[in-house]
């Protein structure tokens, strides 16, 4: 599991499609889908229900979203508790 996938995770659970979401991450559809295709595998489970209207997240979706979550705001706070002193 990668942070860009997770990354890509979050932005489609939010965005509601991947669409969306490759415009918000700047980066084109093929990659991101395959991105959600690899972590699923990885997880051997579905985080989405494709559905004509978009993406909405599976029950194991849901139960990652927060997690994921949590690590990009741990990763994305580092530099500056790096640079801070205790």
């Amino acid at each position: 599991m990668s942070l860009t996938q997770l990354r890509y995770f979050v932005a489609v659970a939010e965005e509601g499609s991947v669409s969306g979401a490759a415009r918000r991450c700047f980066v084109s559809q093929p990659p991101m889908s395959r991105q959600l295709r690899a972590l699923e595998d990885e997880l051997s489970t579905r985080l989405f229900e494709r559905t004509p209207k978009g993406m909405v997240l599976s029950a194991a979706g849901e139960r990652l979203l927060g997690h994921a979550r949590s690590i990009l705001s741990l990763v994305a706070a580092a530099p500056a508790v790096v640079r801070d002193p205790v």
